[in-house]
């Protein structure tokens, strides 16, 4: 049965003060295993379960113009930044995009942070949780530390943890901390258990998607680096599940501004009861409503972005039509064309480089050369010096897009006119 263990932390009599000299009985968490017993869901938790799942589904089928890959891709994108300042590690959307190009072309180095980089690993970490791990037959725990390893690639503890960790209080002891997770050496045994389930269908996806979080950020089983593959499992489990095979949540963006009611439900996740009994039932039922109302929240607005993407889109062909015409061209370029092709790309890669095009349309270098400038000469893209010899283009709509949209969900009505952002957010693009 779940429930708090005892065990002793021995004094510190190096430590520089008194506090943190401190010996003493603390009180690690012990949870329950996911299989092998009856892990019961209320009716109502089911039943909005049920709700949300179709409205996830609607938003997989939005008549986005540009094409679903491309909106998952930026809500993929959005996702990982939001996930990341969750962290603490603050970048932006420009510059996570241009540490992400410079993996694909060697000649862009610069214009970016080190933290931008971070950021940019998260979100091929996010990739990887809805491709690499959903195309395995089976998730391991050596799947997991991988993204771990993607995540935190400098972190000196990769592996599952061989010490004791925990949240809040002094970082000597944990003496105070909020939350202490299970001992290390119960750690392997929770995280087989875990990837168990993840592997299983026990549940509806979202329902199995939630406990496979709070289980996770229960057993806490890195030293550090936990929220963030914590945050990617959600999206393997959906992705698996078949749920969202085309567009990422940005539900991370919504736990950050429900930070309160994310920590209660957690809370009450690591009941002491029975796992089967109704007290328990009653405990995942209340991380499960704070579960769906995030997710839900997250639909709705990722159906902004859509309609937002939309409305971009038709308004970049109506100013690419005008420039070509003002050109002497024909009004719409042919459809299988490099720049008719690029025009559909930009919102998954909103920063190109003639050689990056050039990679993914499959042409020559002076075809994508001349479709950049094109758009460019449209104003759909702006080129940036970014190396001596390289020019990067830039849609930077789109990088408005995701710096409004970041605003908006820190509000807690999700609506900045309504209510300030609750937390430091990039400042309101400059028309």
């Amino acid at each position: 049965m779940a429930g708090y263990t005892e065990a002793l932390w021995p004094a510190a009599w190096d430590a520089p003060s008194k506090r943190d000299r401190r010996g003493g009985t603390y009180r690690p968490y012990l949870p329950d295993h996911l299989t092998g017993s009856t892990i019961g869901v209320s009716p109502e938790a089911a039943q909005e379960a049920s709700r949300v799942e179709s409205l996830v589904q609607q938003l997989v089928t939005h008549p986005a113009s540009h094409g679903v890959d491309g909106l998952a891709r930026f809500l993929l994108r959005s996702e990982a930044i939001a996930s990341s300042r969750i962290e603490g590690l603050q970048a932006s959307p420009q510059q996570v995009a241009l540490a992400e190009l410079s993996d694909q072309d060697v000649g862009v180095s610069k214009g970016f942070t080190a933290t931008a980089r971070l950021v940019a690993n998260n979100v091929t970490a996010l990739r990887q949780a809805v491709t690499d791990l959903v195309t395995t037959d089976t998730v391991s725990v050596d799947d997991i530390v991988g993204l771990h390893r993607i995540l935190l690639p400098d972190d000196r503890h990769h592996g599952l943890r061989q010490v004791q960790n925990w949240i809040g209080g002094s970082h000597r002891h944990p003496l105070d901390a909020e939350f202490v997770p299970p001992p290390p050496e119960h750690v392997p045994a929770l995280m087989a258990d875990l990837v168990s389930y993840i592997n299983a269908g026990q549940h509806s996806p979202l329902i199995q998607a939630a406990l496979v979080h709070a289980q996770f950020e229960t057993i806490h089983p890195f030293t550090d680096g936990n929220g963030r593959v914590g945050r990617a499992l959600i999206h393997t489990v959906l992705t698996r599940r078949g749920l969202t095979r085309n567009a990422v949540l940005p539900i991370s963006l919504v736990l950050l501004t429900q930070s309160n009611a994310y920590v209660a439900g957690l809370t009450a996740y690591r009941h002491t009861e029975d796992t089967s009994s109704p007290e328990a039932t009653d405990a995942r039922s209340s991380w499960l409503e704070v579960f769906l109302s995030a997710t839900s929240t997250a639909v709705e607005q990722a159906q902004i972005f859509a309609d937002e993407l939309t409305e971009l889109h038709t308004e970049w062909l109506g100013r690419h039509r005008r420039f070509r015409e003002s050109q002497g061209l024909r009004a719409s370029p042919r459809a299988d064309s490099a720049v008719a092709r690029l025009l559909d790309l930009l919102p998954a890669v909103p920063v190109v480089t003639a050689r990056t095009v050039q990679r993914l349309l499959s042409v020559t270098h002076p075809a994508a050369r001349q479709a950049l400038e094109e758009l460019a000469g449209a104003d759909i893209l702006h080129p940036k010096q970014v190396e001596r010899n390289t020019v990067g283009y830039l849609a930077r709509e789109v990088f408005a897009l995701l710096t409004l949209t970041e605003r908006r969900l820190a509000s807690t009505r999700w609506d900045t006119r309504d209510a300030p952002p609750r937390r430091p957010v990039p400042a309101r693009p400059q028309h």
